[in-house]
């Protein structure tokens, strides 16, 4: 039985081919092959959110999934919705609201939120709070990052409208 395997996905627009172990775990493969250390590994088990990355624009858990099964995937990591020039608009709506205090929860609400975000459709703090419900953060509080998020919806919603209106 062949232990390694090759593949081939997109990381961050960039395409990406390896030959890796059967068993290697998506996150550790993004944090150790391909030094993406904005996924952070918590729990290890899928219940902490730390590990969330977008899997073809679907917010998945990386802990939970080995990198042969992104072969042929998109994956979209927190440095691959990050601008060269700064931040984005979600993550300085984090910064505004002071929606990260340790900061190692971060990266897995924001590509969670970004997911939430771009699927569309009504946004308020119920369905903030649900988006983010797999997420653990112990020092914010949740209000802060639910506020962030909440904030962006409507910057996007009006920056749609006057788009929209040219």
């Amino acid at each position: 039985m062949n232990k390694y395997h090759q593949i081939s996905l997109s990381v961050n627009g960039k395409n990406i081919q390896r030959e890796v172990p059967a068993r290697l775990m998506l996150a550790d493969f993004l944090r150790q092959d391909l030094s993406l250390t904005g996924t952070h590994l918590g729990c290890e088990h899928g219940v902490c959110g730390a590990c969330t990355v977008l899997l073809d624009g679907d917010a998945v858990r990386s802990c939970l999934m080995f990198a042969v099964q992104a072969d042929g995937r998109e994956i979209t990591t927190i440095e691959g919705l990050t601008p060269n020039e700064g931040l984005s608009s979600l993550q300085k709506s984090f910064c505004d609201h002071h929606a990260l205090q340790c900061g190692f929860c971060t990266p897995g609400m924001i590509v969670t939120a970004e997911a939430f975000l771009q699927r569309g459709g009504k946004i308020d703090e119920a369905s903030a709070r649900e988006a983010i419900s797999g997420n653990l953060c112990r020092c914010t509080g949740y209000q802060p990052i639910v506020a962030a998020i909440v904030v962006e919806s409507k910057r996007r919603t009006t920056t749609a409208e006057a788009g929209d209106a040219r």
